[in-house]
This record gives structure tokens, C-alpha cells and sequence, in this order.
């Protein structure tokens, strides 16, 4: 007898006909083993998977193995209750079959077994498992932001995680199972490893207009690495608005507000003097504030110094988290639109300061050029994540070293059902 399992090959009936002979005149011929009912193979094979309502541990690997001498196993398949497979290796004697990918934890899983018998009879077994908690304390799970509403096109998408993700294999399956889609879509789209604990999402251009976008997690139950595993988490849908980009040009002191592309205001402006330019590149607005005290200290300047000051600030937009905002500046109204007076802010008559602060929300595009200053940092004080090329974006994906962005084909087992 033959032990090789059999390949899979489905026969055009006249074909499979002529193979068994002038005497059969039909493919449901009841001579032949093929077109027998399966018989229940579960005397036939060994299952690893654990008895008596017990839960299986999703660390350990799936077995099963062909009892006695006179079958063999010829397929295995294994699917989660959400459709996914779990990769597996058959011997080539047909002997053993076993996972070669990690089970999901907290799951139910259905393994279907397929036999044949010495004398090609086929056999069936249909097994069922499910898998334990790994427990909370080893749960990884991701916090998305920011909160549900309406935001401009230029805010990035956020995921915290409860638990640091060093390895760069691990990062790989966080990132596979971190899910972020819009409509209209965007054009692409990726994460950006900010640290081991943050991650960071947006799309090669800014968001559409208008758009909807959903995140959620597919981690539950996945093992991300050693001793860890995904939790669950909620998702997270929000919208974007016009699109607003307001373009300071502090060279010739003066903003430019866009809607959808089209100019809508200029208005004249004072940014950073020199020892305090304003910050160059795309800031992306994080708040309003209607009043705020604003005090030298708080930049590192000397009370008491000629640079010290301590004033009342109304209709302040902020773009940073050290404190640079779009404000109302009244004491400096005879140099907007001239000079570059402030301490890094950009300043406009009360006037115009309303009229931005009633037209933007949180996640506009607040774009500086010609500045003196350096450029904005791309994180850690505020979201200066448009100022990285797309490029260079890409180089903070742990997928970055897949030029074709598709899963090894163990993790598209895992993660992927198919279709």
C-alpha cells in the first residue's frame, strides 16, 4: 500500500470513468471506494487536543496522528469561529499532521480530519477545542484616539498600547491586526512605531474631506510574542470636515486660509523675532482655548528680563504642547502684517484671531514657512507627523521590510479568513 497522501485533484467524470474501467458507467458507481459515504474515522487517529470540557493551552501546538497500520490521514484544516485558519504540516507518509502556527487564545476552534483506509475507502472526523485565557496581566491592548467627533483632515490616528512591543516580529503582528480604513478612501496609509508603547497612523496625503474612518483591533486572542497576547479592544470611528490649511508666510507676515482649496482670508501677522522664530513646517491644531495667561517662565525666560511678560490671551488656538498657539495679539496690531515681534507665537488683531479660532477645529493643517526657525519636530510636542516624508514614514512601519505590504504566509493564515 501507498502511504503518500493523496493529492487533491478533482477528475472530469469521463476521465475518472475510463480509469476504473469499461464496467463502470457512472461517477456515483457504488463499486468503488471514492463513492462510499465516509466512515467516522475517529478509531483511526490520535488527537493532542485536551478531553473533558478542559481548555486547551494556545501555546502548545495541535496534533494529530494516524493510529494502527491500515490508514492514513490525507487533510487536516483547523478554522477559528471567526473564519481563520491556523497553518498546519502533514507528513509526507501520512502519519502526523500538526499546527505550525500559534493558536489564537480565549477561541473555539473546529478541526476537520480526512482518512483513508488500506483499501482507499475515505474516512471523516470533525473535532472541536477551545483555548484558555492567557490571563490579564498578559493581555496587550490598544487605546485609539482620538476621541469620537469630527476633526480635520490633518489628524493622525493614535494607538496606545498597555504593555511595551520591542520585538520588531511582534510589532509586525500588532501592526497586521491594527485595522484603519476611511470613505471616500485614503490615499494609502500606514503605522509609524513612535515608541514602544505608541504607534501612529496616517495616509500618504492628508485625510479626505468628509470622510468616515473606522479602527479597530484585531489582537483578541492572537499571540503577539512571548508571553503575550492581544486583548480585546474598542474601536473607533470618526469624521473629517472641510479641509482647512492655514499657510503662514513669515517672511512677508501674513496668513493665508484655505477651504477645500480655495483662498477664503489673508490676514496680517507677526510671528517669532529672532532667538524666538516660530517653528517652520505642518502643525496640526490640538485645541482652543478662549482665554489663556501666557507668562515667560513657562519658554524658560527670566522673570524680571527685558524678554519677560505675563498677559491675558484671548481666542488662543494651540499647535504645540510646549505653548505656541494662533492668538490675539492688540499690543502688536502696528506690526502684523511688518515685523516679526513675538516669542514664537503667531499673532493677529482680536478681530481676525475670532474669526480663526470660530472657523478651525481640532486636526486643521497649520502650515509655517520662511521661517527662521527650525522645523517642527514630527512628534512629542503635538502632531508633527506631516513633516516626514512619505518615505521616511514607511521606515517606521515594522512591515517596511515587505515591499509588496502582504503578510507572510503564516500570518495570513492567522489573521486573514479566507475568502
Amino acid at each position: 500500500m501507498d502511504h503518500s497522501p493523496r493529492i487533491r485533484t478533482v477528475l472530469g467524470c469521463s476521465l475518472l470513468v475510463a480509469a476504473l474501467g469499461a464496467g463502470l458507467t457512472a461517477c456515483g458507481s457504488s463499486g468503488h471506494p471514492l463513492s462510499a459515504k465516509p466512515y467516522d474515522a475517529a478509531s483511526q487517529i490520535s488527537f493532542s487536543g485536551p478531553v473533558g470540557g478542559r481548555k486547551a493551552d494556545p501555546d502548545k501546538p495541535l496534533e494529530v496522528s494516524a493510529q494502527g497500520d491500515e490508514g492514513r490521514i490525507t487533510d487536516v484544516t483547523a478554522t477559528d469561529a471567526q473564519g481563520r485558519y491556523v497553518a498546519g504540516e502533514l507528513s509526507a507518509d501520512g502519519r502526523r499532521w500538526h499546527t505550525t502556527s500559534p493558536l489564537a487564545a480565549d477561541a473555539r476552534y473546529t478541526v476537520r480530519v480526512s482518512t483513508m483506509d488500506e483499501d482507499g475507502a475515505p474516512g471523516r472526523k470533525v473535532l472541536s477545542l477551545e483555548t484558555g485565557s492567557p490571563g490579564k496581566e498578559r493581555a496587550l491592548k490598544a487605546t485609539f484616539g482620538p476621541e469620537h467627533g469630527t476633526y480635520g483632515v490633518g489628524q493622525p490616528i493614535t494607538a496606545e498600547l498597555n504593555k511595551p512591543v520591542k520585538d520588531e516580529k511582534a510589532r509586525a503582528v500588532v501592526e497586521r491586526a491594527l485595522k484603519v480604513s476611511s470613505e471616500p478612501a485614503a490615499d494609502g496609509g500606514s503605522w509609524y512605531w513612535v515608541d514602544s508603547k505608541t504607534l501612529h497612523y496616517r495616509p500618504k496625503e492628508y485625510w479626505p474631506a468628509h470622510a468616515t474612518i473606522t479602527v479597530r483591533s484585531n489582537l483578541q486572542g492572537l499571540k503577539v510574542g512571548e508571553g503575550l497576547w492581544g486583548g480585546e479592544s474598542k474601536p473607533l470611528t470618526l469624521t473629517t470636515g472641510d479641509r482647512i490649511e492655514a499657510v503662514t508666510d513669515a517672511g512677508s507676515h501674513s496668513m493665508t486660509v484655505y477651504r477645500n482649496g480655495k483662498a477664503i482670508n489673508e490676514i496680517p501677522v507677526t510671528t517669532g523675532k529672532p532667538g524666538f522664530d516660530t517653528r517652520n513646517g505642518v502643525k496640526v491644531v490640538l485645541g482652543k482655548e478662549y482665554y489663556v495667561r501666557m507668562r515667560g517662565e513657562s519658554i524658560g525666560i527670566a522673570a524680571g528680563s527685558s524678554d519677560s511678560y505675563d498677559l491675558p490671551v484671548y481666542y488662543a488656538t494651540r499647535v504645540t504642547w510646549s505653548g505656541e498657539y494662533v492668538h490675539a495679539a492688540p499690543w502688536s496690531t502696528g506690526s502684523q502684517g511688518y515685523a516679526n515681534v513675538s516669542h514664537g507665537c503667531t499673532g493677529m488683531s482680536t478681530g481676525n484671531a475670532a474669526w480663526f479660532f470660530n472657523t478651525v477645529r481640532e486636526g486643521d493643517i497649520v502650515k509655517v514657512v520662511n521661517s527662521s526657525g527650525a522645523e517642527m519636530d514630527p512628534f512629542g510636542n503635538g502632531f508633527g507627523d506631516w513633516n516626514l516624508s512619505w518615505k521616511k514614514w514607511g521606515e517606521g512601519s515594522a512591515l517596511s521590510a515587505t515591499a509588496t505590504g502582504k503578510a507572510d504566509p503564516v500570518s495570513q493564515a492567522r489573521l486573514s479568513p479566507e475568502v
